[in-house]
C-alpha cells in the first residue's frame, strides 16, 4: 500500500509569475518557498504542508484545437477553521474581490478567481460558520 502524506503542491500556469506571487501573499497570505534555490522556475507559495508551484503560461504549450479535449484543474480548495473562513470573507471584500458563497451542506465554501482565472476555494467543515 501507498502511504501519502497529502497534497504538496498544485502546478498552476500563469501569465505572470511576480503578479500571481503578489496577489496570493497578499490576498491569501501565503508564504514565498524555495526561491533561494529555484528562483522563479517554478516561484513556489504555499500555507502549512500546501503549496502552490506557479510556471510561466507558455502559449506553444497549449493545445487549444477545436474538439481536441483538454484537462484541467476545476478549482483548488484550502481548509480554513471557521473564524479563518469569515475572517477571510471580510478580507476580500476589503479588498474588493468578488467571491460565491455556498452551503454544501457538511461545508461552508466561498469561491473567487486569481488573476489569472483559476478558481479558489475557501472551504469550512465547521458549519457553524456563516457567510459575513
Amino acid at each position: 500500500m501507498i502511504r501519502l502524506d497529502g497534497i504538496d503542491h498544485v502546478a498552476l500556469a500563469v501569465r505572470d509569475v511576480d503578479d500571481s506571487v503578489a496577489w496570493y501573499q497578499r490576498v491569501l497570505g501565503l508564504e514565498r518557498r524555495h526561491r533561494e534555490v529555484w528562483g522563479d522556475f517554478p516561484a513556489v507559495v504555499g500555507i502549512g504542508s500546501t503549496a502552490l508551484a506557479l510556471f510561466p503560461f507558455r502559449s506553444e504549450e497549449a493545445d487549444d484545437r477545436p474538439g481536441k479535449p483538454s484537462l484541467a484543474i476545476r478549482h483548488v480548495a484550502f481548509r480554513a477553521s471557521a473564524q479563518a473562513f469569515l475572517d477571510a470573507q471580510r478580507h476580500l471584500k476589503d479588498l474588493g474581490i468578488e467571491y460565491r458563497h455556498e452551503d454544501h451542506q457538511i461545508a461552508h465554501s466561498i469561491y473567487l478567481r486569481d488573476p489569472n482565472g483559476h478558481e479558489l476555494e475557501i472551504t469550512t467543515y465547521e458549519v457553524a460558520a456563516r457567510q459575513a
